[in-house]
């Protein structure tokens, strides 16, 4: 039960906690990166590590990364293009040998063209979903947490009532 309430609760909190803009877009540019790195890689666990140690909404970077991974399937052949062009060109030959050769890189899967690919296009995605995301949150998330903080749901989810019952009972 634990498991499925979690992210509804991480979603009602990015809606209604007291963040900034610029970290609700951080975590919407992370949230984009990582949804379009394909899992079950210590890229992707990387990643991971990063959002959780950075000051970005892990609220909205869990539902960018949800959405944003349904659509990057549709972008694997340009991924694959990317990647293994990357790959194959002779100037960088001598990178990934070394790369590879190195204790952990081999678990990175970043002799994956689709994963090379991939995480090329997210690293290219972060600065553009940054800069059009953080106006939109700087208009629309005051108005969005004042909405959210209506239903009993959020309140419930976010501990509100239960604070509340606490408080009352001094």
């Amino acid at each position: 039960m634990f498991l499925i309430v979690r992210p509804i609760r991480l979603f009602c909190k990015a809606l209604v906690a007291e963040s900034t803009p610029g970290q609700l877009a951080l975590g919407f540019a992370l949230g984009v990166l990582i949804g379009f790195v394909p899992k079950g890689n210590l890229l992707a666990v990387a990643l991971g590590v990063i959002l959780a140690a950075s000051r970005a909404n892990l609220g909205i970077a869990a539902a960018t990364i949800l959405a944003v991974s349904f659509v990057s399937p549709y972008f694997d052949p340009m991924s694959h293009q990317i990647g293994a062009w990357l790959l194959a060109h002779p100037s960088l030959t001598r990178v990934w040998t070394e790369l590879y050769n190195m204790p952990v890189m081999p678990w990175t899967a970043f002799n994956n063209s689709i994963v090379l690919g991939s995480f090329i296009v997210g690293v290219a995605a972060i600065y553009p979903a940054y800069r059009f995301s953080k106006p939109v949150f700087e208009k629309y998330s005051q108005k969005l947490s004042v909405w959210a903080k209506r239903f009993w749901l959020t309140r419930f989810l976010m501990g509100v009532e239960w604070a509340n019952g606490l408080s009352k009972a001094d």
